[in-house]
């Protein structure tokens, strides 16, 4: 919290030492007046009196203060200053008012008018820019919370739509790889397919509303997709997963290994020559590196290439930090940092 806002809830929560700060600075005239010589003006058997008024005087301008703060604090939370001066002005003359006639009704030491004309113009002026300006932070307050508000919604729902545009490509990538092994006319490979697939859907679905996971959940995600590409491949594919247990309650945004599993198996050979051994494991304290060799394909493959894009805005927007992607056309690596 900066300065400026120490001192806003400094007024907002103590008004009655504002209040009596205010009223020194007010009574500052008459202060000065203490250190004259006062028989050049008022006479000795009259200076008590002017004493005990002052103390009152300085008193009064401190519940008066402190009285028109409290009741603008809680009843005006118009932005417009004008409408601050106006009923200020109104509140501070009917403390003039009240001060004359307490005045009246004893005895007037007030030797000199235009200065406590002054000091009323100043209760006035004082009263109406320490209101204005609590209404103004007050104002500003409400427009950052719904700025934060209206960025969260956003952040949302970009992060769903990017989640949104994975699920798709491995749905129909999917309904592929069942149309393939439906005509090979092998039942329990299918059975088998259709059954780990059942449990890499019911994760997609249950993940719809998340936006971050453990890494944990993700590598149980990656175990069921492991056995549905080895359906797909056999023993050309493989994942190697080594992650210690006391790193698998690291966060990172939900599916975020799925788009490199795919990258894998849809821009590579995998035949018997080009064997695909995919590697997650941890490269640092809080980074997941996940690595396969490259074996290009001779016709590339029909992708919109949005699949390594939409990770990278995925990690942006949860974690505040980019993946990184390494390629020497030997090793293809991508370096997903992990939250805690």
């Amino acid at each position: 919290m900066g300065t400026f806002d120490k001192d806003i809830s400094l007024i907002r929560k103590k008004p009655w030492l504002v209040a009596l700060i205010s009223a020194f600075f007010v009574a500052y005239p008459n202060n000065a007046w203490l250190m004259c010589d006062l028989d050049m003006f008022i006479k000795p058997d009259e200076q008590m009196a002017y004493f005990v008024f002052f103390f009152f005087r300085l008193a009064y301008f401190w519940v008066l203060i402190w009285l028109i703060l409290k009741y603008d604090f809680k009843k005006i939370a118009d932005i417009r200053f004008m409408r601050h001066a106006w009923i200020n002005l109104l509140l501070t003359l009917i403390g003039f008012v009240v001060y004359e006639a307490i005045k009246f009704l004893t005895v007037d030491y007030d030797h000199f008018f235009s200065i406590l004309f002054f000091q009323f113009i100043v209760v006035w002026l004082i009263t109406a820019f320490i209101s204005y300006i609590n209404v103004l932070f007050d104002y500003q307050l409400k427009r950052e919370k719904e700025i934060e508000r209206l960025q969260i919604e956003n952040l949302e729902s970009r992060c769903n739509a990017l989640t949104n545009q994975i699920n798709p490509h491995f749905f129909f990538n999917s309904l592929n790889g069942i149309s393939s092994l439906v005509r090979k006319k092998n039942d329990e490979d299918t059975l088998n397919y259709i059954n780990e697939l059942s449990d890499i859907f019911r994760y997609i679905l249950q993940s719809g509303s998340r936006t971050l996971v453990t890494l944990d959940e993700e590598l149980k995600f990656v175990d069921a997709f492991s056995h549905v590409m080895q359906v797909r491949y056999g023993a050309k594919l493989k994942i190697h997963v080594d992650v210690p247990d006391d790193k698998r309650d690291l966060q990172l945004p939900v599916l975020s290994l799925l788009p490199l599993l795919e990258n894998a198996t849809t821009h590579n050979m995998i035949d018997s020559e080009h064997l695909m051994n995919i590697s997650i494991s941890m490269s640092g304290e809080h980074e997941l590196t996940v690595s396969n060799p490259v074996y290009p394909k001779l016709s590339p493959a029909a992708t919109n290439g949005t699949g390594l894009k939409n990770l990278d805005a995925r990690f942006q927007l949860m974690l505040d930090k980019h993946i990184e992607v390494k390629n020497d056309d030997a090793t293809y690596v991508v370096k997903l940092p992990l939250g805690d």
